[in-house]
C-alpha cells in the first residue's frame, strides 16, 4: 500500500468531487491533508470529518493572491513543510464556441489557468528549501482531447500542459516533481451537472464512467516516493475513452 505517512498535502477545491475523493484517500494513506476551499465553512466540515489528526481546513479562493499567500504561510507555521501540492480547483462553462463570453473566458482562465500558475509560485520556494516537493496538476483529457462546447475549458486546460511541463525542467534539479493527471468522465456534480451518467459511457471500452476514488488512487502514486522517478509525466485515467468507443458500438 503507498505510504504517506507525516507527508504535508495541500489540495485546492478539496470540498467536493475529486479533490474530496483525493482529501479522505491520502488522509487515509497516514498523510496530514490540508484541505482548501474557497468557503472556510466547508473545508472545517471536511477536515473534521476526515479527523483532527489527519486535516487542516483552510481559506483558499485559488484566484486569490493573498488567500494563497496566507495559507501557505500558515501551513508552513503549523507544520513545518508542505511536501505536495494538488492543484484540483477548476469550473467548466460549457457553451458554444460562439456563446461563449469574454467574461467567460477570463473566469476560466482565472481559476484553471492562473490559480494553478499562482499555487505552483506559492509553494515552491518552501519546496526549494526542502529541497523536495511534489506538484500534481489535475487536469483533463479535454487538454488534449476536447468535446463539443468546451473550447476554452479545453484550452486552460491544455496552457497548464505546457507550463507543467517547462516547470518541471526547471524544477528538477531542485528536487521538485511536477505532474499531470488526465481525468476522463468522473462521474461527479461538475461532470454530470444534475442529469445523471450519460449513457455514452456505455460505449467506451471499460463501458462505465470514472469514480472520483480512481482518480485519487492516482494522485496518490504520485504524491509517494513510488513516483520518485517520474516527472513531466501525463497519466490518462479515462477507462480508455481517447481511444474510441467498444468493438461494434
Amino acid at each position: 500500500m503507498t505510504d504517506l505517512t507525516n507527508r504535508v498535502i495541500l489540495i485546492t477545491g478539496a470540498n467536493r468531487g475529486q479533490g474530496k475523493a483525493m482529501a479522505e484517500h491520502l488522509a487515509s494513506l497516514g498523510a496530514m491533508v490540508v484541505v482548501g476551499a474557497r468557503n472556510y465553512e466547508n473545508a472545517k466540515e471536511l477536515a473534521k470529518l476526515i479527523g483532527e489528526n489527519h486535516a487542516y481546513p483552510v481559506q483558499l479562493d485559488v484566484t486569490k493572491q493573498s488567500d494563497w499567500d496566507e495559507s501557505v504561510n500558515e501551513i508552513v507555521e503549523e507544520f513545518g513543510a508542505i511536501d505536495v501540492l494538488i492543484n484540483n480547483a477548476g469550473i467548466l462553462i460549457r457553451k458554444p464556441f460562439n456563446e461563449i463570453s469574454i467574461d467567460d473566458y477570463q473566469q476560466m482562465i482565472d481559476v484553471n489557468q492562473l490559480g494553478v500558475f499562482r499555487g505552483m509560485k506559492a509553494v515552491t520556494p518552501q519546496m526549494e528549501k526542502q529541497k523536495k516537493g511534489s506538484i500534481i496538476n489535475n487536469l483533463s483529457i479535454s487538454s488534449f482531447a476536447p468535446i463539443a462546447n468546451s473550447s476554452a475549458y479545453a484550452a486552460t486546460k491544455a496552457s497548464v500542459v505546457a507550463m507543467s511541463k517547462a516547470a518541471a525542467i526547471e524544477s528538477g534539479k531542485k528536487g521538485i516533481r511536477v505532474n499531470i493527471i488526465h481525468p476522463g468522465g468522473v462521474e461527479t456534480e461538475m461532470a454530470t451537472q444534475g442529469q445523471g451518467v450519460p449513457s455514452y459511457y456505455d460505449s467506451i471500452p471499460l463501458g462505465r464512467i470514472g469514480l472520483p476514488i480512481e482518480i485519487a488512487r492516482v494522485a496518490a502514486f504520485l504524491a509517494s516516493d513510488e513516483s520518485s522517478y517520474c516527472t513531466g509525466t501525463e497519466i490518462v485515467v479515462d477507462g480508455g475513452m481517447t481511444l474510441g468507443v467498444k468493438e461494434g458500438e
